[in-house]
């Protein structure tokens, strides 16, 4: 009989006999055996709509080797742009693929996330396992359990320290768009002004925070709703907005002498607008501009051109901008990786607090529509939060261990043990017993942060 062949064999009588439940601390991993990692995605073999193209697919991801990395993702957001991406409506199409063990190309959807690097091929320098990483550019695919891909595509977080998965996994769309557009158009000084619609959105929050940091002052505008409306106004004050809004007082006649008020009598000028909504509210955000300033797109939430009247280009020299942040991301690698590190160190403070999050929790059971769901309400009316995939977050589970008699005097599990550990070191292996799986780590014995197990 081969050398593997009797191990497994050897596990297999080893099974029979049971060990009471305990508690102990894992970090779930499902790995076949020869180290295999099987891993899902949430993919399209085609554009539409979510509901109609996403699919949850899985396979497997064998061992790195040379600058491979293998990365498992501990959060991933749900982006309006995401589902424009899905759609066939947004500039940059998804990557289709057959690498990914389908029979037809496929696309791993989403365009941000955080991930773990958990093994490391020998010519790979610079990172090391444990390491948490995001992704230098869009159309990575960041809704999966697991990734295969090279250092080149990665930004290591050097300092993951005070930080939740959820933080730095929101870090490169919403923060990052906030900072570029208070710092590139216009060179504000403490005490302006800027006035932004969206401005619960997460790019808003955002907007409002950095602001407040950096001195300047801030118009907010939201959507008029029946309900927790000046609960929504007191939780962005709450953030730092000087005054928050609806667009139904922006639009009213009386907004013009209100905006005097704000602004000392006009003598702290307003000299940027950022617009995520288009339509009718920007220009009677412009209106309200001082010569020579800026208003900057970079959403269309109510799917409604943006109005230029001609007076504001001509005797105000009004600058209508556009900004797109995976261009500049894209553009601008060192720039965006200088960003990313002050945001996070600023959250690490406890002065850039987290937007509210709507998280949808992917384990290794959790089913399709659960998943399809949460993407489609994205674009769906009020949520409670940004919609976010926490996957496989490490939890103290209760899991039953299996005492492993192999032919070991005294005391057999601790010898098995040391045996499986032996094994693991050359080839990450997992276990499934009667299609339940199995887990084993040994908190007293560092370098066991995995378990074998087979499919018996």
């Amino acid at each position: 009989m081969a050398p593997s062949r009797a191990i497994f064999a050897t596990a297999r009588r080893a099974l029979r006999h049971s060990h009471p439940t305990t508690t102990i601390p894992a970090q779930r991993r499902c790995i076949s055996a020869f180290g295999y990692e099987q891993a899902k995605c949430l993919a399209i073999d085609k554009l539409g709509e979510p509901k109609d193209v996403l699919r949850l697919h899985g396979h497997s991801i064998s061992p790195p080797h040379g600058d491979l990395l293998t990365v498992r993702f501990l959060a991933s957001p749900i982006n309006p742009a995401d589902v424009n991406q899905i759609q066939g409506v947004y500039p940059t199409k998804p990557t289709f693929t057959t690498n990914l063990g389908s029979s037809e190309p496929i696309a791993v959807c989403g365009n941000e996330g955080v991930a773990e690097v958990i093994a490391k091929g020998g010519g790979v320098k610079g990172i090391e396992r444990g390491d948490w990483v995001i992704m230098k550019k869009q159309g990575f695919g960041t809704w999966r359990t697991h990734a295969q891909t090279t250092a080149d595509n990665l930004t290591v977080i050097k300092n993951k320290d005070g930080l939740k998965p959820e933080q730095v996994g929101t870090v490169s769309v919403n923060p990052m768009t906030a900072y570029r557009m208070l710092k590139d158009f216009v060179q504000l000084k403490p005490g302006e002004w800027f006035i932004q619609n969206g401005a619960n959105s997460g790019v808003g929050r955002a907007a409002i925070q950095l602001a407040k940091l950096w001195g300047y002052k801030s118009i907010n505008i939201v959507r008029e709703r029946e309900s927790g409306m000046q609960e929504m106004k007191d939780e962005l004050k709450n953030l730092g907005a000087d005054v928050v809004v609806t667009d139904k007082e922006v639009e009213s006649r009386g907004f013009r002498d209100q905006v005097k008020d704000f602004t000392d009598g006009g003598r702290e000028p307003i000299r940027l607008a950022l617009n995520c909504v288009g339509g009718s509210i920007v220009n009677a955000m412009a209106k309200h501009l001082a010569s020579g300033s800026h208003v900057v797109t970079y959403g269309a939430m109510s799917k409604q051109p943006v109005s230029l009247p001609t007076g504001l280009l001509i005797f105000k020299d009004i600058h209508f901008d556009g900004y797109w942040v995976s261009r500049w991301s894209n553009e601008n690698p060192a720039a965006k990786e200088a960003c990313v590190s002050e945001v996070l160190d600023l959250t690490r403070q406890g002065k850039f607090a987290d937007i509210p999050m709507d998280p949808v929790k992917w384990e290794h059971n959790t089913k399709q529509d659960e998943l399809v769901h949460a993407v489609q309400g994205t674009l769906e009316g009020y949520r409670s939060g940004k919609g976010i995939f926490p996957l496989l977050k490490p939890t103290q589970m209760e899991l039953p261990l299996m005492r492993l008699y192999i032919h070991f005097p005294g005391k057999p599990f601790r010898k098995a043990l040391f045996l499986l550990r032996r094994i693991g070191s050359g080839i990450d292996i997992s276990l499934y017993f009667n299609s339940k799986e199995i887990r084993l780590a040994d908190h007293k014995t560092p370098d066991i942060n995995y378990s074998l197990s087979l499919s018996l």
